[in-house]
């Protein structure tokens, strides 16, 4: 066991006063906070004056202080400190998705180099321990696919909607109420926080580093009463479910989208700010895991979690990148989605390869049918801007070249809606 820990804290809003509260509540590990770096001069605070520090290298420049805590909102800022912290030899703790996510290569050759570790459990699914998990239960193991809820305040949204009969405003105003949601939820809602999830989770599940831009993902904030009506007609709920998963030996395929969930589904129960993850593997086949996803005391006990795994040295090793099997990633292929839509340029666009169902009333009017990833990627911005919204039912299949002549049939009958 290595030295009692001194902590240089980056943040003290939600999750890094949970995470004071949790560490002063905690038996048996060798960590404190020094010293606490914020900007808000102004902003009253439950500690004594002398934890703070409005600059941060105060903090990273310390030579007593061992570790970097870094729980900011802003990832460029994040990046810069977590970066100078590798660099001068400290092991630094995160809970910045989007800056692991847009950085991880890089933060991946800075540890190697530099011989520290960065941890980042908190970075995704607040409490579940899907990172470690992945990288010592399923180092060795053949995956087939990581899904689930990976955002606490989206699906408290869809939890208050779906069981409270709630109206949308109303849901995310009680999220952000409770702080479970932004002032700004755009990150929440149009699913770009699970994204950056689903990709931290894609290097340690399948070895791959992604650029987050490659990745389609829509959210739920264009969700409306038809929408919900269609659902509850059907006996389901929506959920926003981020989903990784192979296509062959070599290929995998990667998603953020609302979908359809019935009532035998792992997710149907997971609500509120609980998050869900379902691993999918040839040998210990279907595993599911849930816990809190939300709230500072969830992400403060993975932050815990992380700092008492580096009193005692651990890394995390990548093991599936280095094993340095061939896998790459493919948005060629077929999605089978709802979307209700009101334009039908929109239709057009992204070249339905087959309908299954359609539906036209004067204020609703819905399709199901099959459409290639690549094409919806292609589209993402008219998909956020339309009066439209998308759902996946959860079928998907490798694209097989549909012939042209197929799709002008299907987009023919589009013209009729």
């Amino acid at each position: 066991m290595t030295k009692i820990q001194k902590i240089g804290l980056f943040g003290f809003g939600c999750v890094g006063q949970g995470l004071y509260d949790v560490l002063a509540n905690s038996r048996g590990i060798k960590a404190s906070i020094e010293k606490i770096c914020v900007k808000d001069r102004n902003k009253k605070r439950k500690l004594p004056a002398s934890y703070f520090t409005f600059e941060k290298d105060e903090v990273l420049n310390n030579p007593e202080i061992d570790l970097i805590v870094e729980l900011i909102d802003n990832a460029d800022e994040a990046f810069e400190i977590v970066a100078t912290a590798l660099k001068q030899g400290k092991n630094v703790v995160t809970a910045n998705k989007k800056m692991v996510a847009q950085h991880l290569e890089e933060l991946v050759e800075l540890q190697h180099e530099h011989q520290v570790s960065l941890l980042y459990e908190a970075s995704c699914c607040g409490s579940i321990p899907i990172i470690r998990t992945l990288e010592e239960y399923y180092d060795n193991e053949l995956l087939y696919a990581v899904s689930g809820i990976f955002n606490g305040s989206s699906n408290y949204i869809l939890s208050k909607i779906f069981n409270e009969n709630l109206d949308y405003d109303l849901a995310l105003k009680q999220a952000q109420d409770l702080g479970f949601a932004e002032t700004d939820p755009t990150l929440d809602v149009g699913g770009f926080d699970p994204k950056y999830k689903l990709i931290i989770i894609a290097a340690h599940a399948f070895g791959l580093f992604l650029n987050p831009d490659t990745i389609f993902n829509v959210g739920i904030q264009n969700l409306s009463k038809y929408d919900i009506q269609y659902a509850r007609e059907k006996d389901y709920k929506i959920k926003l479910v981020p989903h990784v998963s192979k296509v062959d030996e070599a290929t995998v395929t990667l998603f953020v989208m609302p979908q359809f969930i019935s009532r035998t589904h792992p997710l149907y129960n997971v609500d509120n700010e609980y998050n869900g993850v379902i691993v999918e593997a040839a040998f210990s086949e279907k595993q599911f895991f849930s816990g809190k996803g939300a709230g500072g005391y969830p992400t403060g006990s993975a932050v815990l979690s992380d700092i008492s795994a580096l009193t005692y040295g651990y890394k995390y090793e990548y093991k599936k990148h280095l094993q340095h099997i061939e896998v790459n990633s493919t948005n060629n292929i077929e999605v089978e989605v709802y979307l209700r839509y009101s334009n039908k340029e929109l239709l057009k666009k992204l070249q339905f390869e087959s309908i299954s169902e359609k539906f036209i009333a004067q204020n609703f009017k819905y399709v199901i049918g099959y459409v290639r990833l690549d094409h919806l990627l292609q589209h993402i911005q008219e998909i956020r801007e339309f009066d439209a919204f998308l759902v996946s039912t959860g079928n998907f299949q490798a694209s097989a070249a549909t012939p042209a002549s197929v799709r002008e049939t299907a987009t023919e009958e589009f013209e009729l809606i």
